[in-house]
């Protein structure tokens, strides 16, 4: 081989050592906080902040991780959406609801991820390449979900897995929906309220302002962990206004100026993170009227069998609705 193969084969090397380095080194533990506005609101209406989480896989030993997610609610926002996977060790819940709690008195909903059932286990890197790895089979060790569940409805969060609710958030009243995690084939659509959402009171004790949307619902939001195409596009024909999820890391390993090369779902790669419209445009752009405005959430997290994120920082987003 000669010397200039050597020295570019040398240089590539080099290259791969310090891009793994940086991965899962720095870039896996340099969380971000991404603000974006989103033109749905009714209007008239002052903004509503919603803080979307998704993806944390926290462990017990993530202290940096936890630290930052409680710091969030100094940005004071008026609901929170968690779109589940948020643990991936068995004795994550007591951290997790640590990480929370300062959350825990603002209105919140959330629906529930594979990794909120079970805990990851080790296998081949390769298959975060596949579009769409599924397994064939449920993994072994089960997570406390039902126990996260029961102490986030204690709380007051709303449990969307598979069901509709209503909730009072910064002086509006949210109609919700949420599937539980389509990725496992949990999704079951729930059927519309009967009698529907009227009126200004909730048998709970929620009570909207006087100068509230005659309708009695200002917004309808979508949440669901992984945006499998088929939930979209339910959650649209349904009249979602807003559809929040989690699931696909932004893809987690990105090519940098060009983005994610998967989203371990069958949502297209150009819509593996941030805001969007779907099926189409967004609902501001030529050509998107009949589209939902979407969020997808690259999350706060790996699995920690593949802890490296390239070009694809870990993230909570901070959403200001405004109006139309």
């Amino acid at each position: 081989m000669s010397s200039r193969l050597l020295t570019a084969a040398g240089t590539l090397a080099a290259a791969g050592v310090a891009a793994f380095a940086w991965a899962s080194l720095v870039e896996v533990r340099w969380y971000a906080l991404r603000e974006v506005t989103v033109p749905v609101l009714p209007p008239g209406q002052d903004p509503l902040r919603v803080l979307h989480l998704s993806d944390l896989h926290l462990v017990p030993s993530q202290r940096r991780k936890i630290d930052w997610v409680r710091d969030l609610a100094t940005l004071r926002p008026d609901l929170v959406i968690d779109t589940g996977d948020n643990m991936a060790h068995p004795d994550a819940l007591a951290p997790l609801l640590h990480a929370l709690e300062p959350l825990l008195d603002t209105p919140g909903a959330f629906v529930m991820g594979s990794n909120d059932y079970y805990a990851p286990s080790a296998k081949n890197p390769a298959r975060y390449l596949l579009p769409d790895a599924r397994r064939e089979s449920l993994p072994a060790g089960e997570l406390p979900a039902g126990e996260l569940a029961t102490a986030l409805c204690a709380a007051g969060w709303r449990d969307l897995d598979n069901r509709r609710d209503t909730l009072v958030a910064g002086g509006r009243r949210l109609a919700l929906v949420g599937v539980d995690d389509p990725h496992l084939d949990r999704d079951a659509f729930p059927p519309p309220l009967d009698p529907p959402f009227d009126g200004p009171d909730r048998p709970d004790g929620d009570h909207l302002p006087d100068d509230a949307s005659p309708s009695g619902v200002d917004l309808r939001i979508g949440v669901a962990h992984a945006p499998y195409r088929r939930i979209l596009d339910e959650m649209q024909a349904d009249g979602a206004e807003l559809i929040l999820a989690g699931h696909t890391h932004g893809g987690q390993l990105a090519v940098p100026f060009y983005g994610a090369l998967v989203t371990n779902c069958d949502l297209d790669t150009r819509r593996a993170k941030g805001l969007h419209g779907w099926p189409g445009a967004r609902p501001d752009e030529p050509g998107g009227a009949d589209s939902t405005w979407m969020h997808v959430s690259a999350g706060l997290g790996t699995s920690p069998y593949a802890p490296v994120r390239f070009a694809c920082r870990p993230e909570a987003t901070l959403l200001t609705l405004v109006a139309r």
